[in-house]
C-alpha cells in the first residue's frame, strides 16, 4: 500500500519512498501484450488492463479499493473486452474494489491459493490500520491458482509466479518481456514485511527466486513507475543482500 494518504491512516507504504505513478499513465505495448496502467484510490495503487493485441481479449489486474477503476474503464473507447480479473494479493488497496468490478463485469476472478486467508479478512483489514472505512466485502473468487499456473488470455499465456512474503500468497503474472509483480518489488524498494501475515524470511527467498528471471523483464509494480529486474538488481538499496550473495557465490 502507498504512503500518500489522507487522514490518520497508518503509513502502509513500501520500505522506501516510491514516486507515485503519473495519473493517468499509458502502459507499455509490445507484440506480445498491451499493458495500460490506471493509478487509483487513496493509496495510489497501480491497477492494470492487459490486452492480447491479436484478439482484443483483456484482463484486469488488481482493483484498487474504490469504484474509481470501474469509472476509468467506463470511459475507454473502444470498450475493452474484459475476460477475467487477476489479483496479485489480498490487501484492501489491491483487492478491496473487487465487488465493484464484479457488479459490471461477470467474468472469472483468479486469486493465489495461499492468499485466501488474507483475502477473506478484507472485511476487517481497514480496522487493522485504524481505518475501518476501508473494510471491504470479499467478492467472488472463481479460481485459486498455484505457482506455475498458466492462464489463457486470448492467444496469450500468462504464467503465475508465486512470490510470498509481503503476504502469504503474493504473486506475479509473466507474459513475454513483462511481469506484473504486485507489491513484491518496486523501483528502488521492496514490499514491506511488517504487516499481519507477512514473513520477512519468505520475502527474501521470493526475491532471490524473482531475480533468477531474465534481467530485461519490464517490472510493473503495485506502486510507482515501471522498472526492470536488471536495474533493480544493480541499484535497489534493499537488494544489497542479493548483490553480496552473487559476489561471493
Amino acid at each position: 500500500m502507498l504512503a500518500k494518504t489522507r487522514g490518520p491512516v497508518t503509513d502502509l507504504t513500501p520500505r522506501a519512498p516510491v514516486r507515485a505513478a503519473p495519473r493517468p499513465r499509458d502502459g507499455r505495448s509490445s507484440k506480445h501484450v498491451q499493458i495500460r496502467c490506471f493509478t487509483v484510490g487513496r493509496f495510489q495503487v497501480n491497477t492494470y488492463l492487459i490486452t492480447d493485441p491479436s484478439t482484443g481479449a483483456a484482463a484486469i489486474v488488481d482493483t484498487g479499493e474504490t469504484r474509481e477503476l470501474v469509472e476509468r474503464l467506463a470511459t475507454l473507447e473502444p470498450k475493452p473486452d474484459i475476460r477475467m480479473i487477476l489479483l496479485t494479493h489480498g490487501h484492501t488497496d489491491h483487492a478491496g474494489g473487487l465487488t465493484y468490478l464484479q457488479e459490471v463485469y461477470d467474468v472469472p476472478t483468479y486469486l493465489p491459493r495461499a492468499e485466501l486467508p488474507l483475502f477473506e479478512r478484507l472485511p476487517e483489514q481497514g480496522t487493522w490500520f485504524g481505518a475501518p472505512q476501508l473494510n471491504r466485502p470479499c467478492g467472488r473468487i472463481d479460481h485459486l491458482i498455484d505457482d506455475g499456473a498458466q492462464i489463457q488470455l486470448g492467444a496469450l499465456t500468462l504464467r503465475f509466479v508465486s512470490t510470498p512474503g509481503h503476504t502469504p500468497g503474493q504473486g506475479c503474472y509473466v507474459e513475454g518481456g513483462d511481469i506484473i509483480v504486485g507489491d513484491t518489488l518496486f523501483a528502488g524498494s521492496v514490499g514491506r514485511t511488517d504487516f499481519p501475515l507477512s514473513d520477512p524470511a519468505l520475502a527474501r527467498k521470493s526475491l532471490r527466486r524473482l531475480f533468477e528471471l531474465p534481467g530485461e523483464l519490464r517490472v510493473h509494480s503495485g506502486h510507482g513507475p515501471v522498472t526492470t529486474l536488471a536495474k533493480e538488481l544493480a541499484q535497489n538499496p534493499f537488494l544489497g543482500f542479493l548483490r553480496m550473495e552473487r559476489r561471493t557465490a
